[in-house]
């Protein structure tokens, strides 16, 4: 019998094994999602939990490492839409280097501003396909849905981004004249 039938039966040791093979990519995946890595841990936690309750659910054949991302991303998906949390994108502008550390800081922040304000299923699919550059058929699996429907996401993520950062482009001209 292989490991995967002995977990959906619910034998302990084999589960430990599962944890064990797949707790750094499911806590990577959850980490890519909430930007937080106490919070990533804690959701991961929970995500095994989560996958040992639901073992008889699990189909033998099926695919663990996918079954894992759907059940983490639900988690990450459901703490975004609670907590709202103050992330942490990236430190620095790609490509960018501004001589004025408090303009550089300001834009950090807008970006930060406009990105956590953005829907919790926009906000996810952009940051795994923008941020962390997954492929959508990745995050289209982790989400339990179309890869059309990820594109969508992510296009209307984009749009209203672009509409928030030129507002805030547009005040920052403002101010500074």
């Amino acid at each position: 019998m292989d490991l995967l039938q002995r977990f959906a039966l619910g034998e302990i040791d084999a589960f430990e094994t599962l944890v064990r093979q797949f707790q750094g990519e499911v806590y990577g995946w959850i980490v890519r999602v909430v930007r937080d890595p106490g919070v990533a841990e804690d959701l991961t936690v929970e995500t095994f939990w989560r996958m040992y309750r639901a073992r008889t659910q699990f189909r033998a054949e099926g695919n663990f490492a996918g079954w894992a991302r759907r059940i983490a991303t639900n988690l990450a998906l459901d703490h975004l839409k609670r907590r709202r949390p103050e992330q942490s994108l990236v430190d620095e502008l790609a490509g960018e280097a501004r001589p004025d550390p408090v303009l550089r800081r300001e834009m950090r922040e807008g970006i930060q501003r406009a990105f956590r304000g953005l829907p919790a299923k926009l906000q996810v699919a952009a940051t795994l396909a923008l941020v962390e550059e997954r492929p959508y058929e990745e995050i289209a699996e982790a989400l339990g849905t179309s890869v059309g429907a990820v594109k969508l996401r992510v296009f209307r993520a984009v749009r209203i981004l672009r509409k928030r950062l030129d507002r805030f482009r547009s005040q920052d001209l403002v101010e500074r004249t």
